[in-house]
Parts: C-alpha cells; structure tokens; sequence
C-alpha cells in the first residue's frame, strides 16, 4: 500500500499541478488527512518545490465554532486568510486540495450561519477564486479517505473495512495501480480529448436534455463558447489536471439561456449537508422553482447566496458506462459523484470556456453571457436513460448522449 501511496503523491505533484523547480506549494488538508499531505510535500520537495505550505482545516472543531461562536463571527473573514491565499497565489504557488470530510458533518447546524459564512468568505476571496478558476494558477484537487466519510458509504462495515474499501475505489479512479499512472493519465487525457474536440467541431447553439424522472431542460451555449476536458492550461502554457479524477468534458451555457425543468440523480454534499432529490425549473437562466426531499432549506440558502447564484455556470458530459459509474459507489463527494454523471454547476462559470475569456473584463464577460457568482456548485443529472440532443446554428439536430452514452 505504501507504494501506492507515493505513486499517488507523485502524480498529484507532477502531473495534477506540475510542480515546477523553485515553485511554492500550498496544500489545504484536513487534519485527519496529515500523513498523506506529507508524502505530498515531501514529494513535492523531490520535484525541486522551493517550499510547501499546509493549511489544515478540522471539521469537527469547525462545527463547534458553528454551534457555539459568537453571532457577528459569521459576518467576519480575517485579513491574514485572506493574505495566506492572494500572497501566495500572486507569488504563482501551485494548489493542492484535499477534500475529504464527513458528508453531514453540520446537518444540525443553524443553515444561516451557514450562508453567512460562505457569502462573507467568498467576498474576501473573490480574486483567489477568479484566478484558480482563470487557470492563472495550477491548482488540483483530489481526496483520500476519512473514518466518518468512508462509514457514510459503507454503512454496514468496520471502520477499518470501510477506509480500505474506500481507499480501493480512489487508487482505482485515479488509476494509481501497477503500472505507471503518470503514462495511464496520459493515454487517458487522449481519450477526453477525442470528445472535447468532437464538440468543439460541432459549436452547437443549444443542448436539449432528457429522461424518465423528469428532466427535460434546453441548454443554450454562448457564441464562441469552448468545450474542456482533462488537462488545462495557465496563460504560459503550463498543462495541469485541476481533478483527479475527472472523466468529464465541460463547458458553459448562456446565462439568459436555460429553460425548462431538471430533476436531480445523486445527492448534493454542500458545505456538510446532504440535498437529495431535488427538482429544478428554470426560466431564462433562472431558478424559478425548487423542491428537495431533503435539506430543501439548504438549497434555498444555495440559490440564495447571491444575485446569480440561481444561475448556471457549467454543463458537463460525462458518459453513465463510465470508471466511476460502474464502481457503483455513491461517493456522497462531489469529486466523484460529479466524474460519475452528467452534471451542471449553479453560479460561477469558468472564464477558460469562452473565447479569450481569460482576458476579458468582468463587463465583457457578463455581455457574452458569462455567470459570474460567488459560488461554483455542482449537481449530477447523468442517468442511464439519460439522452441529449445537440442543435447546430442552422438548426440541425444531433445525437449526442443516447441511453446516458456519448451516440457514436
């Protein structure tokens, strides 16, 4: 196991953020995640990294600061965070994240303490976030096993079974194995890229989308709009994988431009709570109606969370006869549920998916159709009956998921 460990190390160094000589690495870590963050830095180190910094982060602490902080915390964000990260960012360090936690960690915590925290944050770090999601930075993230996560997906087994098991399923989505995984990636990267550039090719101008438990959504797709997957790239040129695991091919859609109702096929771990079940309807771009089985106040405290919240900023294809898909794992984290199916995101989009969105001004972002939000959220959709229909400029109609496949 040990060895797979440091090939795991390894690949999140060289081929996840493409550590480069003399480069700083900050590593965002849970405490219970120590021992693996230091094989990272150490291998980092070995790869000529000028240093390594962790932030460590403790959920459990995080939640009696919920539950029992004083109420004008939550309104609050700290100048020297807010340093640590655009300091750092700004001397062009690398990013690796380790997300792993409890699925529920703060189902019992007051939900607008919740929001309050995440609106404030997200303010604080806006530029942070518009250059990870600008590429200016490399950054990737990945996970590996917690007790409390590992229990929530194998209810039924010891602690000790559970981690294994899970750890299994992670090594084998980031094709860390036998043999080379820095040469799997790469044969990997290929195969996106054959599905990227198909719908490149295509510049479609609308997809319609769905299935037997009730989606039926029109998707419009911005002029000039770009489709990615796998490896991305800085402005310099530098290629790095922002997830592993990631089988999925991305885009953006036209703010103003989805219609139609959406019906959820995973649960949503946001911020320590689960969303199940959940229908959407959307009106030019907007949620206009909402309802979940489950933490129905959570996802109003999601679209709530500012002016375009309510919004899309990412659709994504990701085939249901897929790695992750047939481990037949509901992982209760977006890293991998979102690699097992068809997923759209709410608020933010990612300005690498426009033509020279990169460059543009937040004006002339928001006039090409581009959302703009403090938050990024995924969601999955993916089925197995799931079918999309792409249309072309000039009104052609072509297959491009049928039965939850890419059509051939």
């Amino acid at each position: 196991m040990n060895e797979r460990l440091e090939k795991y190390a390894k690949l999140i160094v060289k081929t996840g953020v493409n550590i480069q000589k003399n480069q700083i690495l900050v590593i965002n870590s849970p405490i219970e995640c120590a021992d693996f963050a230091r094989r990272v830095a150490e291998a980092a180190y070995d790869a000529g990294a000028k240093d390594v910094v962790v932030n460590w982060n403790d959920e459990i602490l995080n939640k009696i600061r919920f539950n029992k902080a004083a109420e004008e915390v939550f309104d609050e964000f700290p100048e020297w965070r807010k340093e640590f990260y655009l300091g750092y960012a700004r001397q062009d360090a690398a990013f690796v994240s380790i997300a792993a936690s409890d699925p529920e960690i703060l189902k019992d915590v007051n939900p607008d303490r919740i929001a309050r925290a995440q609106k404030v944050s997200g303010n604080a770090l806006k530029e942070y976030r518009e250059r990870m999601m600008s590429n200016k930075n490399t950054w990737c993230v990945v996970s590996i096993p917690t007790k409390a996560w590992a229990q929530k997906i194998f209810p039924n087994d010891s602690v000790e079974v559970a981690v294994d098991k899970l750890w299994q399923a992670i090594l084998q989505t980031v094709r860390v194995g036998e043999g080379d995984p820095v040469e799997a990636w790469a044969k990997h990267q290929a195969a996106l890229k054959k599905s990227k550039d198909k719908m490149n090719a295509y510049n479609f101008k609308y997809l319609k989308y769905k299935n037997s438990i009730g989606t039926d959504l029109t998707v419009e797709l911005p002029e000039g709009h770009i489709w990615l997957s796998g490896a991305e790239y800085t402005p310099e040129g530098r290629e790095f994988i922002a997830n592993m695991p990631t089988e999925e091919v991305f885009s953006m859609p036209k703010r103003n431009g989805v219609n139609g109702t959406v019906v959820s096929s995973k649960p949503l771990n946001y911020h320590g709570n689960l969303i199940e079940n959940f229908k959407l309807t959307f009106k030019d771009g907007k949620v206009v109606e909402y309802s979940a089985e489950k933490g129905q106040a959570i996802l109003q405290k999601l679209l709530e969370a500012d002016d375009s919240s309510s919004y899309l900023g990412e659709v994504a294809l990701v085939p249901y006869d897929s790695p992750i898909s047939n481990l037949d794992i509901l992982f209760y984290n977006t890293l991998f549920d979102e690699n097992a199916s068809c997923h759209l995101a709410f608020g933010k989009a990612y300005p690498v998916c426009i033509k020279d969105g990169d460059t543009m001004s937040p004006a002339e972002l928001e006039k090409a159709g581009v959302n703009d939000s403090l938050i990024h959220e995924d969601f999955m959709i993916g089925t197995e009956d799931l079918e999309i229909i792409g249309v072309t400029h000039e009104g052609k109609e072509v297959a491009v998921f049928k039965n939850g496949n890419f059509a051939e």
